[in-house]
């Protein structure tokens, strides 16, 4: 089908849904459905079949219709006009949220305007185009704007460096917590990674200033750790204490005061420091087979209570066999009246043995999740309409989603956060036709 030669068909539906994202830029959202205005009030077919709109200079050919009634290709016309129309909505809906690039938001406004005169539509051509008009102004501002915000970001940037370096410098100078400011040093080395957008000459300055604090740190640091060889043999006469303390514990049945004290030792261990290598793992070997040896002796005091949990583990497969049997379809009443006793019934048994817990929760989750479904049936079998909108507001979450996860796994995250505020919005609209529907 071409504008001078209208014939429907598959293909020409097709074009009309697509349009809603010509021009727009790749990754376009679709637009909200609009409803047509009366074609007649805009536009006519003559005998001919040749199709005109009104406008404020008079009439203007846009095509012609030979395959069906009038009103048929005046509806055609019109859709190409909501069309148009709806790109000009979600160009001037970017453009006041600040989502999207402002210069290709222009780009899209002026080819929008630039057709305007020649496209094949029927409608309130007149208005649309002082309304692209003003789209294309905001564009505009939109534009120096985004510049503005380019140059202030530039000089963040530079202020960022800049207290980072001073940071550097004074860790370089006076600190003493070398694990801290080293990991510090680290930290500042990652964030300075992350800043862009510095001019060369100023960048290098900085740069310069950081690794010589950072120099200076290093060295300072290997100063203390020589003293620090010094300290180790301390450290290893009282890891030789901690152990000894360790092995005379290993007997002990006060499980709970015990097991507080190896948690105890084990705290110093770690704040005493190494010792020398030497001994240093020879002692952790000794100090950890007393603690293995204690808790091994707990954990078998402990199986009475898991024989416990065991007989509850039998009792909640009992309770799934009887909560598998229910069937939502025939009587969704008494379904969820025998789910709620047998919850409560669940929670009175106690808990299971933790190898068992998913096991058994997902399948009491899965009945519920049955009986859940079965509910939201029922709902959407006394609103389809109401449902209707939830779901497709959810396949749009859905579709942006996935392109934001495909567009990151391509690398081009300017994409994917664009995918992933369209997704944010249509989500708001979901979560709004969700508690619509929850409230009938």
């Amino acid at each position: 089908m071409t504008d001078q030669d209208t014939t429907p068909n598959t293909a020409d539906a097709s074009a009309a849904a697509d349009s809603t994202t010509s021009g727009s830029g790749r990754g376009a959202a679709p637009a909200v459905p609009i409803a047509s205005s009366d074609p007649a009030r805009w536009g006519r077919v003559d005998s001919e079949g040749q199709v005109y709109v009104h406008t404020s200079t008079g009439e203007r050919f846009v095509g012609s219709w030979q395959a069906g009634e009038p009103t048929e290709g005046l509806a055609h016309f019109a859709r190409r006009f909501d069309d148009l129309r709806t790109e000009a909505e979600l160009l001037e809906t970017r453009i006041s949220t600040g989502s999207g690039d402002p210069k290709q938001a222009l780009s899209n406004a002026k080819h929008l305007r630039d057709g305007l005169p020649e496209a094949s539509v029927v409608g309130d051509v007149d208005s649309l185009a002082a309304r692209i008009d003003h789209i294309v102004e905001r564009a505009e501002h939109a534009v120096e704007h985004a510049k503005a915000e380019r140059e202030k970001a530039r000089a963040e940037a530079v202020a960022r460096k800049e207290a980072l370096v001073a940071e550097a410098e004074q860790i370089g100078a006076e600190a003493t917590n070398w694990k801290a400011a080293g990991d510090r040093l680290k930290a500042i080395f990652d964030e300075w990674k992350t800043i862009k957008g510095v001019d060369r000459k100023t960048d290098e300055a900085l740069w310069k200033r950081f690794t010589k604090a950072r120099d200076a740190f290093n060295r300072r640091r290997g100063s203390h750790f020589a003293e620090l060889d010094r300290q180790r043999n301390v450290a290893k006469e009282r890891k030789q204490e901690l152990v000894n303390e360790a092995e005379s514990l290993t007997e002990s049945t006060d499980w709970g005061p015990t097991a507080d004290r190896y948690k105890q030792l084990m705290a110093e261990w770690k704040s005493v420091g190494r010792a020398p290598r030497d001994s240093d793992e020879a002692l952790w070997k000794r100090f950890r087979a007393a603690q293995d040896r204690f808790f091994a002796r707990r954990s078998e005091a402990f199986a009475e209570r898991d024989a416990e949990f065991a007989e509850n583990a039998r009792l909640k497969e009992e309770l799934l066999t009887e909560a598998e049997r229910i069937d939502p379809d025939a009587d969704l009443s008494a379904a969820q009246s025998q789910l709620q006793r047998i919850q409560r019934r669940w929670d009175e048994i106690g808990k299971v043995p933790r190898e068992r817990m998913r096991e058994l929760e997902g399948r009491l989750r899965a009945v519920n999740d049955r009986v859940r479904s079965a509910e939201q049936a029922h709902w959407r079998q006394t609103d389809p309409e109401a449902q209707a909108r939830v779901d497709q507001f959810r396949e749009r979450v859905q579709q942006y989603e996935q392109q934001a996860q495909k567009a990151r796994s391509a690398g081009d995250e300017k994409r994917a956060k664009e995918a992933d505020r369209q997704a944010q919005q249509w989500r708001e609209w979901l979560t709004a036709a969700e508690n619509a529907l929850a409230d009938r």
